[in-house]
């Protein structure tokens, strides 16, 4: 198997930077290769009115919040995030009040039942047009009044770049980081495309959850990490194992 030190990152690019940074530190290169571009959809805008709280389950939901609506940080809502780096991105828009469960939706879920009396408000769920988990009807079963405003689309990539097909190729990629279950089953239909699944075993797969190595269970990867917890730090834990060969 290739060198695990040089690593695939396929996430969105407003996302890939601080991981790379983070790689980086951490003594491994990163190659990026966003497979999902976020794009703010036009025209959207959330109704903020009635609210006691919002709930983020991605950081591009706060960034979509924050530009079609910049002063929702202004109103004082409690703010919960699915996991620490989407806490992290509402503190970073202005946002106050901010709590975090640990990268679960269903966590998220009882994190704000607890929280939020069914008579405070509603809440709002900031969301793109593709989810996962069931986080409305979670707190629709609890007696919470939830909405939801999808203000964001993850478009896929139609195929992998010229760039990372001759990386690939020439075998020069280690480990593979995968975050969703839709990027994972991407990059399984991009890498068959390209006529590359066979080298998927120069590779080790480092998935954010057990999901998401599921999802790319159709590639014949040389290795697999799951991370304890699907978080991002737990997926760099995953990373040095593979590539201390544990």
């Amino acid at each position: 198997m290739a060198e695990p030190r040089r690593v695939l990152v396929t996430r969105p690019v407003e996302d890939a930077a601080p991981l790379a940074r983070a790689l980086e530190a951490a003594g491994f290169a990163a190659v990026l290769e966003p497979l999902l571009r976020i794009r703010n959809l036009e025209g959207a805008r959330p109704d903020l009115s009635g609210l006691q709280a919002l709930a983020f389950t991605s950081a591009n939901g706060v960034r979509a919040l924050a530009h079609c609506a910049p002063d929702a940080k202004d109103k004082g809502l409690a703010i919960f995030a699915v996991g620490p780096a989407t806490a992290e991105a509402a503190r970073a828009a202005g946002f106050a009040n901010v709590s975090s469960a640990d990268g679960e939706v269903a966590r998220l879920a009882r994190l704000i039942i607890e929280a939020c009396p069914p008579a405070a408000g509603a809440v709002l769920h900031v969301a793109g047009s593709d989810r996962a988990g069931d986080l409305m009807g979670a707190l629709k079963d609890a007696g919470l009044d939830a909405r939801r405003a999808v203000l964001y689309e993850a478009v896929a990539a139609e195929a992998l770049s010229e760039s990372l097909r001759r990386v690939i190729e020439a075998k020069g990629i280690g480990a593979v980081l995968i975050f969703s279950p839709r990027t994972a089953a991407l990059f399984v239909n991009l890498m068959t495309d390209a006529g590359l699944a066979p080298l998927a075993g120069e590779m080790c797969l480092v998935a954010l959850s057990p999901a998401v190595a599921e999802a790319a269970a159709a590639l014949p990867w040389g290795a697999v990490e799951v991370a304890g917890a699907p978080v991002q730090e737990a997926l760099l834990a995953a990373l040095g194992r593979a590539a201390e060969g544990k």
